[in-house]
């Protein structure tokens, strides 16, 4: 992976955690937090895993230990905390990208999973893991919100690129600023 490209997805990553989070926070009272047929309970449930991941792999590129026991921790059981929360992990992504270089990209880290047993990966790797994985997570809440019924915010690496592309044209994206309107 080169230094461009970890700065576009560290940036896409950030756009897809605005729409989805202002999506959420749009839905009508109590539908968040509802109880649903899914493996983290509801769609709080299903952010604060990504959140949760999201601090496990900072940790290992930073060196750190974790202390996550579990990967289904509600960390935040409010929206509006966990968007905040959100914002700085989202942040740390961003400026964690815009500091690698090409041969820290491919560097080697060595981890445990939150099951003890050890990994590696290099840099990029992990970067390009944490976008999938938010990805891969944002499909189960787009499910959920078709049994709210509502219509789920459109996250694809394509739509981004288009929105950037357009922006490049007209100036800074609207959702530059990284603000949702939460109550």
């Amino acid at each position: 992976m080169d230094t461009a490209t970890a700065r576009l997805l560290a940036h896409y990553r950030a756009w897809q955690n605005i729409r989805m989070f202002a999506s959420v926070a749009a839905l009508p009272p109590g539908e968040a937090a509802k109880q649903r047929q899914t493996l983290f309970s509801s769609i709080i449930g299903t952010l604060n895993h990504n959140y949760v991941v999201d601090r496990i792999w900072q940790a290992h590129l930073s060196g750190e230990d974790h202390g996550f026991k579990a990967r289904n921790v509600i960390l935040h059981p409010e929206l509006h905390a966990l968007w905040s929360a959100q914002q700085t992990m989202d942040c740390w992504w961003q400026d964690w990208s815009e500091s690698q270089t090409a041969a820290s990209l491919v560097e080697t880290v060595n981890f445990r999973f939150v099951g003890g047993k050890p990994g590696a990966m290099t840099r990029g790797a992990i970067l390009l893991h944490v976008v999938n994985h938010v990805t891969y997570h944002q499909g189960w809440i787009a499910e959920m919100f078709h049994q709210v019924p509502a219509k789920a915010p459109a996250t694809d690496l394509p739509v981004y690129l288009q929105e950037l592309a357009h922006a490049g044209a007209s100036g800074a994206p609207e959702w530059d600023t990284g603000r949702v309107p939460l109550e």
